[in-house]
């Protein structure tokens, strides 16, 4: 099977020795032609899927104090990034089409844990969409008042929302090579800081514990969103070129870059910034850049903000857009969901409805935005990660391209540790975020008897689910 396969919702899948579920295409359809995403770009896709930069991390240190911060943003990846990136890696290389982590939990478990999959993924997905408005204009309002509250916030936050889903419009490629600008931008007013900072660093301050009362809650959750969602690219897998070779490299590259960028400037401003805990909340970077090197790094702060979190949309609405359009691709929603844009070949549907879903949660309070994207993300990844050993046990006899080099059992201690993690997090959640998750899980169980209705009376049509794993 050719490398550079492309998806085409409008032909039955089919099946090869490698188990590979990717639909036929010919020369003469749309998908040939559509360009594909490269190395490059596909690492900085991957950077703004997660990370962003370090806006946003600022909250770990008001939760837990300097040392913890520091501590979290060192172990976190080994407890939880390395082995989400591993799994992508091996998956996407095993399952390359759009879809990603609803491919795997189908050909794993089955439809209806295919589409519960995508329903929790999805409203994960979009609700962390709507945080990215939110936190910019966290940044902006300190140099621009009238977006704290009210309907300047509200026409800023719906404005901007409609900007950004039209250039995910217009093209995945042209969003990758702007996601490759961005990152330079946005990160290097950190660089300047942190170089500026360095004769102001005084170490002792890195080990200071903090106040003694911390919130938990606040201090997991910041993490996990800081450093997590590194799936989300796996759903874009069938618009990148040789998948096979390019996401093992681009998952790799990411996750050094993406912990760099985080940990660097953190240890910066800690060290060279003498301030209250309390004072840790979501913006503080651009108040300690004005403290380090004056007013004028701090509006260069400021700016660096907005693009990040321009980067931070378009990636993760090209992922959620792209989910959709492969969940009608394997026959989970209705043929229509797959529909392309006639001229830029993007999944405009996709587009469409995650724009809507993050615009109606957008004025929630920043923290609860992420507890609730964290806590319907988590359920997800107990099932990405059961799904990951239950493929390697039953299908052991799948091409990989790339393959975690561990055995079963070592497997499986890998997954426990971030699963573990994982129900830490959902045990620390509020109530109200509990009560949110368990209403979605409802809705996404109901949906699902929806869509088998409609399928079995013909009364919307599905393309062909895919065929069993041939080994």
């Amino acid at each position: 099977m050719a490398d550079d396969k492309q998806s085409n919702s409008s032909l039955p899948p089919t099946t090869d020795s490698s188990s590979q579920i990717l639909p036929t295409t010919t020369p003469s359809t749309p998908a040939a032609v559509r360009k594909k995403l490269t190395l490059i770009p596909l690492i900085f896709l991957i950077y703004f899927e997660v990370a962003g930069g370090p806006y946003g991390e600022e909250p770990t240190v008001q939760a837990a104090g300097p040392l913890l911060a520091i501590v979290g943003f060192i172990l976190f990846p080994f407890i939880w990034s390395v082995p989400e990136a591993l799994i992508t890696a091996e998956l996407s290389t095993a399952f390359p089409g759009n879809g990603g982590f609803v491919i795997w939990a189908e050909r794993a478990f089955g439809p209806f844990w295919g589409s519960l999959m995508g329903t929790w993924k999805l409203l994960s997905g979009v609700i962390n969409i709507a945080a990215f408005p939110v936190l910019c204009i966290d940044y902006i309002k300190k140099i621009a008042p009238p977006l704290e509250s009210g309907w300047p916030r509200r026409i800023a936050v719906l404005a901007s929302t409609l900007i950004l889903a039209l250039l995910n419009y217009i093209g995945l490629t042209i969003v990758g090579y702007v996601a490759v600008v961005l990152a330079f931008l946005s990160l290097l007013p950190f660089i300047l800081m942190t170089f500026i900072a360095i004769p102001k660093i005084k170490p002792h301050r890195w080990l200071i514990l903090g106040d003694k009362e911390r919130d938990w809650n606040l201090y997991l959750n910041t993490l996990f969103w800081n450093l997590n969602f590194w799936d989300n690219v796996s759903t874009l897998a069938g618009e990148v070129e040789n998948p096979q070779k390019t996401f093992p490299k681009a998952l790799f590259v990411s996750v050094i870059f993406t912990c760099l960028s985080y940990l660097v400037p953190l240890l910066a401003v800690i060290g060279a910034v003498d301030v209250e805990q309390s004072a840790w909340g979501s913006g503080f970077h651009a108040q300690a850049a004005g403290i380090i090197a004056g007013k004028w790094m701090k509006i260069l702060l400021e700016i660096g903000s907005t693009l990040s979190a321009i980067g931070l949309f378009e990636a993760q609405l090209s992922s959620s857009a792209y989910q959709i359009l492969g969940m009608a691709e394997i026959g989970v929603l209705p043929k229509f969901f797959g529909s392309r844009a006639k001229w830029f070949k993007t999944p405009w549907i996709g587009i469409v409805i995650c724009t809507a879903i993050s615009l109606a949660v957008s004025y929630m309070d920043f923290t609860d935005i992420v507890a609730s994207a964290n806590f319907i993300y988590s359920l997800g990844m107990l099932l990405e990660l059961s799904s990951f050993v239950w493929l390697r046990w039953k299908h052991p006899g799948i091409k990989r391209p790339f393959k975690v080099p561990l055995k079963l059992p070592g497997l499986i201690v890998m997954c426990l540790i971030p699963a573990g993690f994982l129900v830490v997090v959902m045990v620390f959640t509020h109530k109200n975020v509990l009560l949110v998750s368990v209403g979605m899980t409802v809705g996404g169980i109901l949906w699902f008897g929806l869509m088998k209705i409609c399928k079995k009376k013909k009364i919307l049509e599905f393309n062909p689910e895919p065929e069993a794993i041939v080994e």
